[in-house]
């Protein structure tokens, strides 16, 4: 029939005959189309639909959930960094003012060790002193006496002539008889 009346050319299809409303056959089948289409939606997409957005929000308060975790995790692990850092401060200073007191420890040991071997030497040094006098008191007596020997041979020698050389042999052999 409207395409009869279209062929006629009597109506433009261009052209409504209302300028805000379709014609009324167009309103009720396109409205029972689209309830036909949104019910069918509702009925098979409208569960997918509530499950995706249901998984959607079960995720992301997953996400929250960790992201929360993550930070009262990542504040514990500040709080026992800086703790450690403190710790750490303080065992610095202990382990330095150990090494200080062995330091001292050491230091008076080696002084007391030093003293020890100056003493030791210093007793040494004198024994060898003493010792070393003794041989050279020994040696230069041992020297004057060959000396004094020499120079008395040589005053006898110059000095006596042989007749009264022989008589102090002869004396002295007579001593030394005399006394065996």
């Amino acid at each position: 029939m409207i395409a009869g009346i279209i062929a006629a050319g009597e109506i433009d299809p261009a052209q409504s005959v209302n300028w805000l409303l379709p014609p009324t056959a167009e309103i009720i089948y396109g409205g029972l189309a689209s309830l036909i289409i949104f019910a069918l939606l509702y009925k098979f997409a409208g569960p997918a639909v509530r499950k995706g957005l249901s998984d959607r929000t079960a995720q992301i308060q997953a996400e929250l959930d960790g992201a929360e975790k993550a930070l009262s995790g990542s504040a514990d692990e500040a709080a026992e960094i800086r703790r450690a850092a403190g710790d750490i401060a303080a065992e610095r200073e202990r382990i330095l003012a150990e090494a200080r007191s062995q330091a001292d420890d050491l230091r008076r040991q080696g002084r007391i060790r030093l003293d020890a071997e100056i003493a030791d030497l210093d007793a040494r040094s004198e024994a060898e002193l003493i010792g070393a006098s003794g041989r050279l008191a020994d040696e230069l007596r041992h020297d004057i006496s060959r000396l004094a020997a020499e120079v008395a041979d040589r005053l006898v020698a110059e000095t006596l002539d042989a007749a009264t050389q022989q008589a102090l042999i002869e004396s002295f052999i007579q001593k030394v008889g005399a006394s065996s």
